[in-house]
C-alpha cells in the first residue's frame, strides 16, 4: 500500500484522519491511501503568500521562464517513473504520453514564450502608452503586476501531470505561488511529480505545495489576492464557486468544466473524400484515446443526412480494431476507466442517452479484453449511439458519459447543423473537417459565441494539424456556458489570469520609471560617446543621439528609384505626384528615408553592435520632397538580455525634416554584446 502524501507549509506529511483508499483500475485492488484532515490549511496560505510569493516576486519574469524550462527538462529525464506509475490509472502509454509529455511539452512553451513576449524585469506592459493631455506631459498606460496571493488550482482525474503542469506553468511564470490539489483517484503520479520538482532544487521555498485528498476548509480562507483554478464536472464547479467567502472577497474563481463537445461532417466531405477518412479517424481517435476521459473529447457527431450509415459503418469498423485490455501490454489501444464508480457513472449515463437513440456499436456486456479480468477492473467498450432525431432529443445534448461514448446525429443542412451545434449550451471546443471556406466561414459566424475553439481540418491541414482534442499552450483553453466560462492557456494570455491590470497615469518620466522602457516625452541624456560604441550594460533608457542632417537632392530620388526599381509615379512624375492629395509632387521614397537615415546615425566600426535584427512600428508621416533635409534622433527604449553573450536594445527612431515636423518614426531592434 503506497501512502501518497501532501506536501503543506514545506514539511511532507503522510495520510491520516480522514485518508481515502486507491484501487488500481486494472484490477481494482487497492494500491494507495491519500488524504489527511489535520492539513495546517492557514499555515499553507501564510506559507505561499509571505515566502513563496515573495521568493517569486524577486524574480524578474524571464528568470521565472528559465526555471520552467529547466523544470521541464529535470521532469523529462525522469518522464519514465511517471509513466510506470500511471498504468494503473487505466492508461495506455500512448495516453501517458498525452498527459506527461504534453505537460511537459506545455512548460518548455509557457518558459520560451516568457523569454521572447515577456521583459527581463518586475512589470509586464500591457499595450503602449496614451497620451492623456494636450501636450504630452500627462500619460497614461496599463499594467500588469502578480496577485500577491496564492493560486489554488483543483485538478481532475484524468490528466494527473498534463492537468497540474498547465496550471502551474502560466501561475509561476506571473509570480505566483500554487497549491496544487489532484484528484485522489490518480494523487500517487501527481504526487510523484511534484516531488521530483521539489527535489530539483529549481524551485523557491514556498512556489508549490501539494494537497492530496480533500482540502478541508481552505477556500474560506482565501482573499482577494487569491486565485481558484478549476477543473472537472459542471455540478463541482457549481459547487465551488458558490463558496460564500469566494464570492465575498469577489476571489478569482476560473472553471473548466466537461462539455458535450462535437464534430462536424462538412457538406463537401462525402464519402471517398480525403475529409471523409479524416472525419472517421478523428471521431474513433477522440473516443478511445484516454478511454474517452478527455474534457475535450467528441461527443456528438454531426453528419450530412445522407451519409449517415456510411459513416456509422465506418467508425464502428475502426472501433471494431480496438483492443481492450491491460494498458501494460503493446497490444493494447484502450485501456480501462479511472475507477469503478466511474465505471458506474459511464454506464448510468450512457442509458440514459440509450432511450433516445439506438446503439449501434459496443453492448457493455458484449465485449472482450485482454490480459486482465473485466469483471475486476473498470473497462467498458466504446460504445456509439444513433439519435436520428436530434431536434426532439434531450439527453444527447446535456447527458455526458465521460468515458468512450459518443452519439450520432443527422444534419440537414448547414443552418441545422450549427443549431445542433449549439445545443450543447456551450462547449470547450467543437471540429469541423471541410474543404470549403465558405462552410467553415458560416460555422463561425454562426456558433463560435458557444465554443471556445473551434478546430477545422482538410487535406491541406491534416499532415501537421493537432487532433480535435489536443489544448495547445498557445491557444486558449476552456469555454462559455457549459463549459464553465473559464479560460486557461492561450500563452502569454493565461499568465494575465494570475495578475492584475492596473492603469497608471502620469509624466512620461514616473511611466518610463514604472515600466523601465521609455516612453516619448521622458528625460533624454546625452553621452560623448556614440551609443554604438557602448555595450549592452552601458546603455542607459532615455540615451539619445541626434545625427547632423541631410539634404534630399532629385538626383538621390532617381538615382534609388532607378538602382531600386521603385519607379512609382510618386517619385518620378511631378504632375501625377500633385494630383495625388498626399503629396506636394515628386517626393523621395520611403525606403530612401530609412536607408539615409542609416547612414546618419550608424557608427561604422566593429563594435558591441552585432546585427541589426529588424524594424518595428513603421510610420510615414510627411512627405520629403527633394531639397528637404531630415536628421534622425535615436533613443534607447528598452533593454532585453538574450544570453550570456548579448541582449536586445530596443531603439526608438524619429526622423525630421528641416521644419521639425515627424517624416517618420519607428523602432529599431539591434542586438548588443555585453
Amino acid at each position: 500500500m503506497l501512502d501518497v502524501s501532501s506536501f503543506a507549509a514545506g514539511q511532507w506529511i503522510a495520510p491520516g484522519t480522514g485518508a481515502r483508499s486507491i484501487e488500481s483500475a486494472i484490477t481494482g485492488e487497492a494500491l494507495a491511501q491519500a488524504g489527511n484532515a489535520a492539513l495546517p490549511i492557514q499555515d499553507m496560505l501564510g506559507y505561499a503568500r509571505e515566502i513563496g510569493g515573495t521568493n517569486l516576486r524577486r524574480m524578474t519574469f524571464h528568470d521565472r521562464a528559465k526555471m520552467l524550462k529547466a523544470l521541464a527538462l529535470f521532469l523529462m529525464e525522469r518522464k519514465q517513473t511517471l509513466y510506470d506509475l500511471s498504468y494503473d490509472t487505466g492508461a495506455t502509454l500512448s495516453d501517458h504520453k498525452i498527459d506527461v509529455d504534453g505537460g511537459i511539452g506545455t512548460m518548455l512553451v509557457f518558459a520560451a514564450k516568457g523569454r521572447r513576449e515577456m521583459p527581463d524585469g518586475h512589470v509586464y506592459l500591457d499595450g503602449p502608452p496614451e497620451q492623456l493631455g494636450k501636450t504630452g506631459a500627462f500619460m497614461g498606460r496599463h499594467i500588469c503586476t502578480p496577485l500577491l496571493g496564492v493560486a489554488v488550482h483543483i485538478n481532475a482525474f484524468n490528466f494527473p501531470v498534463w492537468g497540474v503542469l498547465e496550471k502551474l506553468a502560466p501561475t509561476l511564470l506571473a509570480g505566483v505561488p500554487a497549491i496544487v490539489k489532484p484528484a485522489t483517484a490518480t494523487c500517487y503520479v501527481t504526487e510523484a511529480c511534484v516531488r521530483m520538482m521539489l527535489d530539483s532544487g529549481l524551485l523557491p521555498e514556498g512556489a508549490v505545495q501539494l494537497v492530496t485528498g480533500g482540502l478541508g476548509d481552505m477556500l474560506d480562507h482565501l482573499e482577494c489576492q487569491d486565485a481558484v483554478a478549476f477543473t472537472g464536472s459542471a455540478q463541482t464547479a457549481l459547487k465551488l464557486r458558490g463558496t460564500p467567502n469566494l464570492m465575498e472577497n469577489s476571489v478569482r474563481f476560473a472553471s473548466e468544466q466537461d462539455s458535450l463537445n462535437a464534430s462536424v461532417l462538412g457538406p463537401d466531405a462525402e464519402p471517398g473524400t480525403p475529409e471523409f477518412d479524416l472525419f472517421v479517424k478523428e471521431v474513433q481517435r477522440e473516443m478511445t484515446a484516454k478511454a474517452g476521459q478527455k474534457c475535450t473529447a467528441i461527443r456528438r457527431i454531426m453528419v450530412p443526412h445522407a451519409h449517415i450509415d456510411a459513416v456509422i459503418t465506418a467508425i464502428s469498423d475502426r472501433l471494431a480494431k480496438i483492443q481492450i485490455g491491460d494498458p501494460r501490454l503493446e497490444s493494447t489501444r484502450m485501456g480501462a476507466l479511472v475507477s469503478a464508480s466511474q465505471k458506474r457513472d459511464v454506464l448510468e449515463k450512457a442509458a440514459l442517452i440509450q432511450a433516445e437513440s439506438e446503439l449501434v456499436f459496443g453492448a457493455p456486456d458484449a465485449f472482450s479484453v485482454t490480459g486482465a479480468d473485466k469483471e475486476k477492473g473498470a473497462f467498458v467498450p466504446p460504445m456509439l449511439f444513433h439519435c436520428s432525431d436530434p431536434d426532439i432529443a434531450r439527453r444527447v445534448h446535456d447527458t455526458e458519459a465521460f468515458g468512450p461514448v459518443s452519439t450520432i446525429m443527422p444534419y440537414r443542412d448547414l443552418p441545422h447543423a450549427i443549431d445542433l451545434l449549439n445545443k450543447g449550451k456551450g462547449s470547450l471546443v467543437a471540429s469541423v473537417i471541410t474543404n470549403d471556406g465558405d462552410v467553415a466561414r458560416d460555422i463561425t459566424l454562426g456558433s463560435a459565441a458557444f465554443h471556445g475553439r473551434l478546430y477545422f481540418n482538410n487535406r491541406t491541414s491534416m499532415g501537421e494539424a493537432s487532433g480535435h482534442g489536443a489544448p495547445l499552450p498557445h491557444m486558449v483553453h476552456g469555454g462559455p456556458g457549459r463549459a464553465g466560462g473559464g479560460e486557461e492557456l492561450g500563452g502569454i494570455r493565461g499568465v494575465m489570469h494570475y495578475m492584475q491590470r492596473t492603469a497608471i497615469q502620469g509624466s512620461p518620466d514616473i511611466l518610463t520609471a514604472i515600466g523601465e522602457q521609455w516612453v516619448p516625452g521622458g528625460t533624454e541624456t546625452t553621452h560623448q560617446d556614440h551609443p554604438f560604441t557602448r555595450t549592452f550594460s552601458q546603455i542607459t533608457l532615455g540615451e539619445t543621439f541626434n545625427s547632423p542632417s541631410r539634404t534630399i537632392t532629385l538626383e538621390d530620388i532617381e538615382t534609388f528609384a532607378h538602382f531600386t526599381g521603385d519607379t512609382f509615379y510618386a517619385h518620378m512624375d511631378d504632375a501625377a505626384a500633385k494630383a495625388n492629395p498626399f503629396f506636394p509632387g515628386r517626393v523621395a521614397h520611403g525606403y530612401l528615408l530609412l536607408s539615409f537615415a542609416a547612414g546618419l546615425f550608424v557608427q561604422p566600426d566593429p563594435g558591441p553592435v552585432l546585427a541589426n535584427t529588424g524594424l518595428d512600428n513603421l510610420r510615414f508621416m510627411a512627405p520629403v520632397a527633394a531639397g528637404d533635409s531630415i536628421r534622425v534622433r535615436l533613443t534607447v527604449k528598452h533593454k532585453t538580455p538574450r544570453n550570456d553573450e548579448y541582449g536586445e536594445v530596443r531603439w526608438h527612431v524619429t526622423l525630421y525634416n528641416q521644419n521639425d515636423d515627424v517624416a517618420a518614426e519607428y523602432e529599431l531592434l539591434t542586438m548588443n554584446g555585453y
